[in-house]
């Protein structure tokens, strides 16, 4: 049984103060709510899977909410905050494809153009006539969920590239990959003539006004780096891979994820070219049953049911190819549309949501890998309750 006493934060809210005594009771009345929303949504589930700590932020009509429980870490009982750093997994591949979408709208990247154009190395093999879309979009033709161990390391990884046969034809399934979105992320940085982490490091994240997520979490900042915990509870964190940061590997706090779901729900400050690399990610390129596969988002009609979620995130979703209906061309994203992410590392689990058309969204960090489900469950709970 989960045995931590939870550390609660009140929520931060920008509700101006100096309006009047009846202005005030009002803010407080919000926030009371907003408290007990969140807290019985999170409590029961913290409780349930045994998670150590979570952190929850909200962005609600532009002011921002952070809720902070339990533990960074059980060693040395450091509570959880909104700069806490946690891992988020797949979450990272949103990244990677806002990367993308960044050298398509600078020219320097045509999602057309066949993978072996933008990186020579790769002639000659199965990625001739595999585009970088099609990477993007996990249609490659069947690469799996993770590298097989022998190629699992970056010297490795092109050799694998050179003598992977597809499956399916290129452009019909969906099969979820790492080796896919990672290969998609690398091809990105190569056409802007950069390593991938120098790319993101200095020029994604600072273009996104974000100071506090990293690829390799400087020394000056493992302090605030929770500590993940295993199924079994035993202390885990990310190890090194082939293509780890662009798949997987970026490590954030609550407080920068919500600036990071407020910039994709408000871009217009953002430089042109950023603004129109989001509307890229958010893009329909085709459906999977009621889901609609973005670049690195997913996307689903909204208001949408639980179960619809629950179908769009599930298990086999993730481990078993799906026959796609292409949109042709490719749809713009409503403003009624939920968009989300789920993420996980052997000690971590992520969910991020937010839906246009309400100015609402929500980031979930853990660091305890629990069932995807159960992430789904609570967003779609507290959000319900406060699109009301």
């Amino acid at each position: 049984m989960f045995n931590h006493p939870l550390a609660r934060l009140a929520s931060y809210s920008a509700f101006a103060v100096f309006f009047g005594a009846s202005h005030c009771v009002a803010a407080t009345e919000s926030d009371d709510r907003l408290n007990a929303v969140v807290n019985a949504a999170i409590e029961p589930v913290m409780q349930k899977q045994n998670i150590p700590g979570m952190a929850v932020a909200i962005t609600l009509n532009g002011q921002r909410h952070y809720f902070n429980y339990g533990l960074a870490s059980k060693a040395d009982q450091k509570p959880v905050s909104k700069d806490t750093l946690f891992e988020i997994g797949s979450v990272s591949k949103t990244f990677a494809t806002t990367l993308a979408a960044y050298a398509v709208a600078s020219g320097k990247l045509s999602l057309s153009d066949n993978a072996s154009q933008v990186w020579p190395e790769l002639r000659g093999s199965a990625f001739d006539t595999i585009s970088v879309l099609q990477l993007g979009t996990y249609t490659a033709g069947g690469l799996p969920l993770q590298f097989p161990p022998e190629a699992d390391h970056q010297d490795k990884m092109l050799g694998y590239f050179k003598h992977w046969t597809p499956v399916y034809a290129a452009g019909t399934h969906r099969q979820y990959s790492n080796p896919s979105l990672g290969l998609f992320g690398y091809l990105a940085a190569t056409s802007m003539g950069q390593p991938f982490d120098e790319a993101m490091e200095k020029t994604l994240l600072p273009k996104l006004g974000l100071q506090h997520t990293f690829l390799h979490v400087p020394s000056d900042q493992m302090g605030l780096y929770a500590q993940g915990y295993s199924k079994d509870d035993k202390p885990v964190r990310v190890t090194p891979g082939a293509l780890d940061s662009e798949a997987y590997g970026v490590k954030t706090s609550a407080a920068d994820l919500l600036r990071y779901v407020e910039a994709n729900l408000k871009p217009m400050a953002l430089e042109k070219p950023l603004q129109q690399a989001i509307a890229l990610t958010h893009a329909g390129y085709y459906t999977v049953g009621g889901m609609t596969q973005g670049l690195g988002w997913e996307r689903y009609n909204y208001p949408v049911s639980l179960d619809t979620l629950l179908t769009g995130n599930s298990t086999e979703m993730t481990m078993q190819a799906q026959k796609v209906q292409w949109l042709n061309p490719q749809q713009p994203a409503p403003d009624a549309a939920w968009i989300n992410k789920t993420g996980s590392t052997g000690g971590f689990g992520a969910y991020v949501a937010f839906v246009p058309a309400k100015d609402i969204g929500i980031v979930i960090l853990a660091n305890k890998n629990y069932p995807n489900p159960e992430r789904i469950k609570i967003a779609h709970q507290i959000l319900s309750a406060l699109a009301e």
